[in-house]
């Protein structure tokens, strides 16, 4: 799956992880959870943080600058 393709399912997994992610404390961290999701998906061998976060076009600019 590339990053083009994950963003077409985009709307359905927000919708998916703000049912599974509902409960999840504090609101910041179901984002997160979208953003992890999405990253787990695209093709790429490294699924470390920093690799996805890469990837994603919205990924967390001061994880990305970590690596």
């Amino acid at each position: 799956m590339d990053t083009r393709e994950v963003e077409r399912v985009g709307a359905e997994l927000a919708s998916y992880v703000a049912d599974v992610f509902a409960s999840q404390r504090p609101k910041d961290q179901r984002a997160k959870s979208d953003c992890y999701l999405r990253g787990l998906m695209p093709e790429g061998r490294r699924k470390s943080i920093q690799a996805m976060a890469a990837r994603l076009p919205d990924g967390n600019g001061r994880t990305r600058s970590s690596s």
